[in-house]
């Protein structure tokens, strides 16, 4: 790789970004990050990256607000630094359900750390699998967007599953879940439910067909599991003969891990765009995105396509 390429990493998800690394055959960039007595961040740059290209990965995950300051505090000392274009890789994308005004006197917060982000200094995004698409709008910077699918699709046709199902937790996530069958040359089916509250819903129904079937759940992430479980019991009950999980972004705060080992569910597949941070289960299976990101940072230091790689 040319000499005018670093990447960098924030603490939120240091082992990715040394993977992807690896696979660019580069060194990940040198920074010290510390903190002050009080707890504000303190940050410094240890290498010249002026009239460099530089790419900063950092997932916005758990704990979201640390992260995110360290991103932004990062993002000005490389501009600061007379970088030549700064790249913001977020495998994930956190406050991303916070896209809408979904009730009253709500905030639109997926848009306010988009507007922090641009304000720091970035000039372009690299994201994995946003929670809806318009998110790249809320951005006023080029933003790529990847998808963890061709990563599953490979696992997925390795394991030789008969009679798939690719199921969609909700409407929203049909356009997803209907590329993945399409690929997989399987039949689709709806889960139709309700959300009272956050972290919250009530299964209606199971629109198409899962009887006898082997039953895919797939969705962006999954984070208390409690609306994965209940679909994957929703499924059982409606005759599915097993049931499978793959979502790209494995949160799994609180009850996730022991609400995962008591359902019905045999297996759930995440990548590692946000680290387990110790949590572990027989059930998780953890698959790497780390050289698709590296083949789109490659691809964008190299001013080519980065569609072309799901085509």
């Amino acid at each position: 790789m040319s000499e005018r390429l670093k990447v960098f990493s924030g603490n939120a998800n240091r082992e990715l970004a040394e993977e992807i690394c690896d696979i660019l055959h580069a060194h990940l960039g040198e920074a010290t990050i510390g903190r002050f007595s009080d707890g504000e961040i303190r940050l410094q740059i240890m290498q010249n990256v002026r009239g460099d290209d530089v790419f900063l990965v950092q997932p916005t995950c758990p704990p979201v607000n640390d992260h995110i300051m360290e991103l932004l505090i990062m993002v000005d000392a490389l501009s600061r630094a007379s970088a030549r274009r700064i790249t913001v890789v977020l495998p994930y994308y956190g406050y991303g359900r916070q896209d809408r005004k979904s009730e009253p006197r709500v905030p639109i917060s997926a848009k306010l750390v988009a507007n922090l982000i641009t304000a720091a200094g970035a000039d372009r995004v690299l994201a994995m699998d946003l929670h809806v698409g318009q998110i790249q709008g809320f951005f006023d910077i080029p933003v790529d967007h990847l998808y963890a699918m061709p990563v599953f699709l490979d696992y997925v046709r390795d394991k030789h599953l008969q009679d798939v199902v690719i199921v969609s937790p909700d409407a929203g996530g049909v356009e997803r879940a209907r590329a993945f069958a399409k690929r997989l040359d399987a039949d689709l089916a709806i889960i139709d439910k309700r959300r009272p509250r956050a972290n919250v819903a009530d299964v209606m129904n199971v629109i198409g067909d899962v009887k006898g079937k082997t039953a895919i759940l797939l969705d962006d992430m999954v984070d208390t599991a409690g609306t994965l479980c209940k679909d994957a019991e929703a499924l059982k009950s409606f005759g599915a003969k097993k049931i499978y999980a793959a979502t790209s972004h494995g949160v799994l705060s609180g009850p996730a891990i022991e609400r995962l080992n008591k359902s019905p569910i045999e297996e759930l597949m995440i990548t590692n765009s946000i680290p387990l941070m110790g949590k572990s289960s027989p059930k998780v299976t953890v698959l790497s995105v780390a050289p698709l990101l590296a083949e789109a940072i490659k691809r964008i230091h190299e001013d080519q396509s980065v569609s072309q790689l799901f085509v």
